[in-house]
């Protein structure tokens, strides 16, 4: 029995995603497919007047909170906020002797969602407008302000029952194609009957479907070991979004003698199909966003360091 390596490729980062705003209807099928690891909206990161900073230093710590943001594939922009963004509200204070950065985030009605304070940054430098000094707070802040609205995202699709957060995957399988011998056949066959569990579905037809999955098969010379003629094996399984933008793919290497996957693919389908299959559920739910924690609604301050557990 030949067994497959399977290697997952996640192929959409930021630009990938399509960031519907939470208030508008994006589309029937945007509203069933929930993005992943992003929050629901552009996040807007106005210049604070609360800064402690002279006003070309409040515009810098803006445009630098919202380029770490884009580095955490958060939709982030500086500038003022506009109907229906959500957005970012900063402020400093000082305390024991140092500044201490304020982060809000704020709902397109004005309330606040959640909120927390950033370390300390010496007094000097901060009120210097010293740009290492505030670049590094910007910096140091956006992985855990991007947890919470990792989790705030997390919170909305759990109230919406169209969310996968709440349903099964719809899965449009393709079929395979590209494979000697009975390989379409037997591939598509037992990825078929691998696939669904009580998170994904799987149908044949792309009515609905929030992603469609296709594998396709490349045989290639590979050379010789120990005067044998190998080919090499590449499966990749495309999951690929209803707007025709690509998710992710699993791709399986592996070396066979020449011809001998010409025939019959017998149990060699079915463990590369159970492989594949496992790494398809994989990119689905890293995508999908739907095993993420929701953070709760609350008047509580979060901090930032707290988001990871919240």
């Amino acid at each position: 029995m030949r067994r497959f390596l399977p290697v997952l490729l996640p192929l959409c980062l930021a630009g990938c995603f399509s960031m519907p705003r939470p208030f508008s209807d994006p589309g029937q099928q945007a509203r069933q497919l929930a993005t992943a690891n992003l929050p629901p909206a552009r996040l807007a990161v106005p210049t604070s007047s609360e800064s402690l900073l002279s006003d070309d230093a409040a515009k810098l710590w803006a445009h630098d909170v919202a380029e770490a943001m884009v580095a955490q594939s958060v939709p982030a922009i500086a500038q003022p906020k506009k109907p229906g963004d959500w957005w970012l509200k900063l402020s400093a204070s000082t305390r024991n002797g140092a500044v201490v950065p304020h982060y809000v985030i704020m709902t397109p009605e004005g309330k606040a969602r959640a909120e927390g304070d950033g370390a300390p940054v010496d007094m000097a430098g901060w009120s210097a407008g010293d740009p290492l000094a505030i670049k590094g707070a910007a910096m140091q802040e956006a992985p855990e302000l991007a947890n919470l609205l990792t989790g705030i995202q997390a919170d909305m699709m759990q109230q919406d029952p169209h969310s996968l957060m709440r349903r099964a995957a719809h899965i449009y399988f393709e079929g395979v194609k590209g494979a000697p011998g009975d390989g379409n056949t037997s591939l598509a066959r037992a990825f078929y009957a691998s696939l669904p569990d009580k998170t994904n579905s799987v149908q044949t037809n792309a009515k609905n479907a929030d992603f469609t999955v296709q594998g396709v098969v490349k045989v290639t010379t590979a050379g010789t070991v120990d005067k044998t003629l190998m080919q090499h094996i590449e499966i990749v399984w495309h999951v690929v979004t209803p707007d025709g933008k690509e998710a992710g793919a699993a791709t399986q290497l592996h070396d066979v003698p020449a011809h001998s996957l010409d025939n019959a693919w017998g149990d060699t389908a079915i463990m590369a199909a159970e492989e594949a299959a496992g790494a398809v559920r994989t990119i689905i739910t890293n995508y999908s966003g739907r095993e993420h924690k929701p953070l709760p609604a609350s008047t509580q301050t979060v901090k930032p360091s707290d988001a990871k557990h919240a």
